[in-house]
This record gives C-alpha cells, sequence and structure tokens, in this order.
C-alpha cells in the first residue's frame, strides 16, 4: 500500500518547545519534511534528537508550538496505524519467540495475522523466528523491534538510532531495507544517528546541537557550507560557527 501523495508534507514543526526536569531541552524548532524522504537527525548524544522524535509520535509533551503528522495532530489516534515507531531502546519481551512477540504486536496495532511473515522477512529474521528474543543477537534483537516497526502499512517510519551498535554488514543491510521501503512503498523515514558516515546516506539532514537545528539540507549542501567533503569535519565547523555567533 502505497504511503501518502508525492508532494504532501510529512511532519510539520512550528515553535517547538519542551521542557523536561524544569530544563528546556528544544528551543523553538521549525522545520518540515517532506512525504517520501530519508531525513536523518544527525548530532551527538544529548542534543534533544530522542526527545524530538518522541514528540513527533505524541509520547512527550510538549511546552509550546505546533507539531503536524501525516496532516494531524502528533499523538492523535487517527496516526496510530499510520506512524510506525522503533525506540532508541529496542522493546520486545524477552520471554517470547520472535514470531510470538510479533503476532501479540500485530494484535495490538490491529495489523492483518500475514504481517508478521512478512515483516520477519523484511528484516531476514527468518531463521530466527522461533528463537527467544533472549537468545538473539544484538543485531537480530534490533531487527525484531524494527519489524514491529513496519506493522500494517506505516506512512512514516521514526527510528531512533536503528544502527547503533551493528556491525557493517548489519548496517548496510539495514539501510538498503530503509531506502526500498521509501522507493517502493513511498514511506517517510526520520533516522536519529550520532555516526556522521550515516549523513551521507540520507536526502536531506537536520543537525542537531543543545536543543537546537544548527542547519538543514542534504549532506552535499553541509560539505559545500563548511568547505570540506569530510562530513565529520563540516559538522564540527557548523558546530563551531554556532557557537561563535551566539557568543
Amino acid at each position: 500500500m502505497p504511503g501518502a501523495p508525492a508532494g504532501a508534507t510529512a511532519v510539520a514543526v512550528s515553535a517547538l518547545r519542551v521542557v523536561r526536569g524544569g530544563r528546556e531541552v528544544l528551543h523553538g524548532l521549525n522545520f518540515a519534511i517532506p512525504t517520501g524522504t530519508v531525513a536523518g537527525f544527525i548530532g551527538p548524544s544529548g542534543c534533544g534528537k530522542s526527545t524530538l522524535m518522541r514528540a513527533i509520535v505524541g509520547v512527550q509533551v510538549v511546552k509550546g508550538g505546533t507539531l503536524t503528522v501525516l496532516g494531524v495532530p502528533a499523538g492523535s489516534a487517527a496516526l496510530r496505524r499510520r506512524v510506525g515507531y522503533s525506540t532508541q531502546f529496542p522493546a520486545i519481551y524477552d520471554d517470547l519467540t520472535v514470531t510470538e512477540n510479533l503476532r501479540y504486536f500485530a494484535a495490538v496495532l490491529g495489523a492483518p495475522p500475514s504481517d508478521v511473515d512478512r515483516v520477519i522477512t523484511e528484516v531476514s529474521l527468518e531463521p530466527h523466528s522461533e528463537a527467544l528474543a533472549s537468545q538473539l543477537s544484538g543485531g537480530q534483537f534490533t531487527r525484531a523491534s524494527l519489524a514491529v516497526a513496519l506493522l500494517g502499512t506505516p506512512e512514516l517510519l521514526v527510528l531512533d538510532e536503528p544502527t547503533v551498535g551493528l556491525d557493517p554488514v548489519t548496517r548496510e543491510e539495514l539501510w538498503d531495507l530503509f531506502h526500498s521501503l521509501r522507493v517502493d512503498r513511498r514511506v517517510t523515514l526520520l533516522i536519529t544517528s550520532h555516526v556522521m558516515d550515516e549523513a551521507a546516506r540520507c536526502e536531506t539532514l537536520l543537525l542537531m546541537r543543545d536543543g537546537r537545528i544548527l542547519m538543514r539540507g542534504t549532506p552535499d549542501d553541509l560539505r559545500e557550507n563548511a568547505g570540506t567533503t569530510n562530513l565529520d569535519e563540516a559538522f564540527l565547523r557548523v558546530i563551531r560557527d554556532a557557537e561563535r555567533s551566539r557568543s
């Protein structure tokens, strides 16, 4: 089932502010993500990426601003089957097999039972479908958690550091899957990472630091603006420029 029409906006954020523990952690963010885009939210740990993802899926209380997802307010009941979310810390049950976990979450989400076999195949877990989650390797556990997010026909996938700690082969396979979802089903993907070599795999980047978006553009935009071909160096230059402008 195809995603939202081409040319539409998947996520629109205006003046978004989030306060946690008495401290403002997102400072008036403004951006929009077109449908059918692989958007990377790149920045060091603690910069607000996960908080922003929680706000987008509607599980984070916001202090101010607006956040629209697929044309309706974030967290709306209408988005339940349209948005898939994979957290930074995979949430599947250790004492259930991969198949049992997926059957449970399919029932919760109202996804058809046939989806279980489909998503197991999509994340290449067929040889481990009857293994307990507690017996999976780190990469397999991450794949199982991603499979939960793929149940149903999500138009938007929010993936919080989905490849952290994975070996290069597994990371490559998952990125192939992400891009195939965008091409074949016009799914929009929001992917957080603190690893700059993954930035080159995204169509658009939002560089974050201390709860602010320092820059938005393509990987080539980032390289060109920073005057370097190295993305790590380009990001550091953007950070230094932002710090100088605020001092």
